[in-house]
């Protein structure tokens, strides 16, 4: 049971703590010396015109979570414990599902936590959920010596992703190219695309975005990450101005919202700030993404008949376009 969580859980709140804790040698808790908020967890986070919840299960308290404005429309997620003998029951999903919940009903536009550097499961959770890496490490300067990724997401729009963040999407990232995949995408794959294979590919993708010589962008829609596409920079020395549009990717569940029209129009004006004025890119003939293209301006270059293979095996043909750009293409107040 999902409930509001009170000032008089605090024995429950601080077992519970301690039960995660203790998975993790070298972490101390000191309630009073470093966490007294603990002794009135409600009252405190009402203080923050946030809220609490616990979770009830036999008798004690075996999950919590809390979520408290940060200003401009961020809302922080704090707090997300469950006792290690509910792992996998799916009881850490219902919570942050009603803290996130809570926060966008409030108005929050952009979801942030923070995790230990030693919670690798946490971390799993988070990145599932579509949080990604943002900014530097937090030092808490703790009895623990305790150090802090931080993770973040929009509720809907568009981000460039640096090499921290594209290394934690890594496993979302490689979802969402299965799951095209699977569904007949002609993106140098053919089905059954494996996991591993998928996450190998964006690993090195990551690789590129360290070395500077590519872009990731990301999309989110309520709440979950659900698209993405890339820039390639040219590494001619006698193309500095041309960069190719690469896997742009959204997953099936996602499509029909307008997703792929604004990652296409991000593209262009991270190209335009990366002072890329020539675009290329290739897509089967026929996919709904050729009509996309033209719709957005782009030019027919020509196309190769049996260029690559569809997912039965038979040949296919490519289309390759070009566009020139001087100025952004936004025409949804989605972009952002």
């Amino acid at each position: 049971m999902i409930r509001r969580g009170l000032d008089r859980d605090e024995e429950g709140f601080i077992a519970l703590i301690r039960a995660c804790w203790a998975e993790h040698p070298g972490i101390v808790l000191d309630v009073d010396g470093e966490l007294p908020e603990l002794r009135a967890l409600a009252t405190y986070y009402a203080s923050k015109d946030g809220m609490l919840w616990a979770a009830e299960a036999d008798g004690r308290i075996a999950g919590m979570v809390a979520a408290a404005p940060r200003g401009n429309d961020v809302w922080e997620i704090c707090r997300v414990y469950t006792h290690p003998s509910t792992h996998g029951s799916g009881l850490g999903q219902v919570l942050l599902d009603t803290a996130e919940g809570y926060a966008r009903a409030a108005g929050a536009a952009r979801l942030v936590l923070w995790s230990d550097t030693r919670f690798d499961r946490a971390h799993r959770f988070y990145e599932k959920h579509g949080y990604v890496r943002h900014g530097p490490i937090r030092v808490l300067h703790d009895i623990s010596n305790s150090l802090e990724f931080g993770y973040s997401k929009p509720v809907a729009g568009i981000e460039v992703l640096d090499a921290a963040a594209a290394a934690s999407a890594e496993k979302r990232l490689a979802e969402i190219l299965c799951a095209c995949v699977e569904a007949g995408a002609s993106v140098s794959y053919l089905p059954p695309l494996a996991t591993d294979v998928a996450r190998g590919f964006w690993k090195r993708m990551a690789a590129d975005v360290a070395a500077g010589t590519r872009i990731l962008l990301a999309a989110w829609d309520d709440a979950m990450l659900v698209g993405t596409v890339m820039l390639e920079f040219a590494s001619s020395p006698n193309q500095p101005h041309r960069a190719e549009v690469q896997k742009l990717l959204v997953h099936p569940v996602a499509r029909r919202r307008g997703v792929a029209r604004v990652l296409m129009a991000r593209a262009q004006a991270e190209a335009l700030r990366a002072g890329r004025t020539l675009l290329t890119l290739d897509t089967r003939a026929g996919d709904a993404a050729e009509a996309l293209y033209r719709s957005m301006g782009w030019h027919e270059a020509g196309r190769i008949p049996g260029y690559a293979l569809n997912a039965d095996r038979t040949p296919c043909d490519t289309i390759f376009f070009w566009k020139t750009i001087a100025t952004p293409f936004a025409d949804t107040p989605w972009a952002c």
